[in-house]
């Protein structure tokens, strides 16, 4: 895989995380997606990456939808 399928790959990763959690701006989407691929930079196997970003990604967004409506109910 080259950097340029690799960062195509974040970038529909973002579309369709945002899609999935329309409660949270694309922005905050892009930079959660972002910053987990960063924390793989170095890593010699890229193949999994973008699976790994995805599912780590889709953890954290879950979280801040959680609780921001547990926020929002409460508050």
């Amino acid at each position: 895989m080259t950097e340029s399928d690799e960062e195509q790959q974040m970038s529909d990763l973002v579309t369709r995380l945002s899609n999935r959690f329309p409660d949270l701006t694309a922005r905050v989407v892009g930079e959660v997606v972002r910053g987990i691929h960063r924390d793989f930079e170095g890593h010699r196997v890229r193949e999994f990456i973008p699976l790994l970003v995805e599912r780590i990604a889709e953890r954290q967004l879950s979280r801040r939808v959680c609780y921001s409506s547990a926020v929002w109910v409460d508050g």
